[in-house]
């Protein structure tokens, strides 16, 4: 069975435990020889997923929310994944899902780590030194690339951490392992939302 989650920058796929990444721009040219069920938040393949070979499991995800009607696909799949706490889906943006007894009770969106990292480098090209996976958190940095990866990495952190409480922490997306060592309660899962589509089509018996 062939899994695939499609964002802005690339698609993921998942087929009995293996996981592989395309580019938005691979993808364009796949053309599927078996069955894939899907999720996609990208407007682009709208026409494309029309397909005979391409199957939504959108329309199956039933989740109990308080938010509006514009809650996107993705950060529905990452919310059915649990029953409590908060989600994270770290990929081109940052979704926040707070999840209480099965009830999703809203969250937010920041830019993705790569937005962060492009946004320092079009100020200015000193700013182009990437981040430190290492930095500590509790001390004030002291050189520039401690000090931008102080800023990204905080700007998540701080904010997840206010709603959080003490609450468990699901961590999933590109950049989901490099954050989750920046949280104390948290819990990388690289497969949480292929998880969540595997639940649908056994429960709905897709």
């Amino acid at each position: 069975m062939i899994l695939c989650d499609i964002g802005n920058s690339t698609a993921k796929f998942y087929n009995n435990g293996i996981s592989k990444v395309m580019s938005i721009e691979e993808f364009q040219k796949f053309e599927p020889k078996d069955t894939v069920y899907f999720i996609n938040v990208n407007p682009n393949f709208k026409r494309k997923l029309k397909g005979t070979l391409f199957f939504d499991l959108a329309p199956y995800f039933e989740i109990n929310t308080l938010y509006s009607k514009e809650l996107g696909v993705d950060r529905i799949a990452a919310s059915c994944a649990i029953n409590d706490g908060i989600v994270i889906d770290a990929g081109s943006a940052i979704t926040v899902d707070m999840v209480n007894k099965n009830i999703h009770m809203g969250g937010f969106i920041l830019p993705g780590i790569t937005k962060y990292v492009e946004a320092y480098k079009s100020i200015s090209s000193v700013l182009d030194v990437g981040l430190n996976s290492q930095v500590n958190l509790d001390k004030i940095p002291l050189n520039t690339r401690d000090a931008i990866t102080y800023g990204v990495v905080n700007s998540v952190v701080l904010l997840v951490e206010n709603i959080a409480k003490n609450r468990k922490i699901y961590i999933t997306g590109g950049d989901g392992q490099f954050l989750s060592q920046f949280f104390k309660n948290a819990v990388y899962d690289k497969n949480l939302i292929f998880r969540s589509m595997l639940n649908v089509i056994k429960s709905k018996g897709l």
